[in-house]
């Protein structure tokens, strides 16, 4: 079995962490604070102090931290990633970042002679925890081939899109299509309130036709019980959404509807909710 160091064990990671060790691999871990992974070490994962002590020994090292600077800070400098892995080792990073920066990390890894992958996933921690996450793959073809028995631990739907950074602008056209399907889903609850009916009745009509999504199915119960607690964070998706409008002006591509949803989603985290999850978009409707 693989040896795989985990960096970023957050509220998907440390899920992703159990299923690997479900499937029988052995798991080193490195976050900030050991205190709050205390119940995955007593669950057998093996607990590291540093950076470079988890990477050092790993055939795979997974990353799933939270913005692009945290992943240039776990990547590169004296200590990190890839001044300890060995030469013949995997890196994937599973943070949604800037498709630029995959490429960085993919470049200075085959300098090492080591493989990079990044591998953003989708679907929350409903998907994190039962193991049926999407996951959009970038990198070399023959990289992604060796790492599919650890990956298929973690998702149901793994998707190979091509060289290094597909993987991440593919997770952009996700971030893009999900901000137009909460934003509906927020503003049909509004309207079937306005108007007096029962949204929790008019969401069963309507969810199992057209306007059905998983955003409809699995948010907007949330949003009716007023559990704004994440799947993933307010402040994570405006940072998804500022990479992708980044990403279509440098390809030049006007997104006027992705545009008004970053800035309700804005709004929100200026006014202390980024640490909601996203189905908070609800608040905007509600002030």
């Amino acid at each position: 079995m693989k040896k795989i160091g985990f960096i970023g064990v957050g509220v998907m990671g440390r899920s992703m962490v159990r299923n690997l060790m479900k499937n029988g691999y052995p798991v080193s871990i490195y976050t900030r604070r050991k205190a709050k992974v205390e119940d995955i070490i007593a669950e057998g994962a093996v607990w590291c102090d540093t950076i470079g002590k988890c990477a050092k020994d790993a055939d795979v090292v997974i990353t799933m931290v939270g913005y692009p600077k945290d992943v240039e800070e776990v990547y590169f400098g004296e200590g990190a990633i890839l001044d300890s892995v060995k030469s013949g080792a995997y890196v994937i990073d599973m943070t949604t970042t800037s498709p630029k920066l995959s490429k960085r990390i993919y470049e200075k890894a085959k300098e090492k002679g080591v493989y990079a992958i990044d591998a953003p996933v989708s679907g929350g921690d409903v998907g994190a925890q039962k193991g049926t996450l999407s996951i959009m793959v970038g990198g070399d073809k023959e990289a992604v081939d060796a790492c599919m028995d650890v990956l298929k631990c973690m998702g149901t739907s793994i998707v190979y899109e091509g060289g290094a950074g597909a993987g991440q602008h593919t997770k952009m056209a996700n971030q893009i299509a999900l901000g137009g399907a909460i934003a509906g889903v927020c503003e049909a609850i509004a309207y079937g309130k306005a108007v007096g009916l029962d949204v929790q009745t008019m969401l069963d009509a309507i969810d199992k036709g057209a306007a059905g999504s998983w955003q409809m199915s699995n948010m907007a119960p949330r949003m009716l019980k007023g559990d704004m607690d994440p799947g993933f964070f307010v402040k994570h998706y405006v940072k998804d959404m500022k990479i992708a409008d980044e990403e279509a002006r440098d390809a030049g591509v006007n997104m006027d509807v992705q545009k008004v949803v970053l800035g309700m989603y804005q709004e929100l985290e200026n006014e202390g909710m980024g640490d909601l999850g996203t189905q908070a978009l609800i608040k905007h409707y509600t002030k």
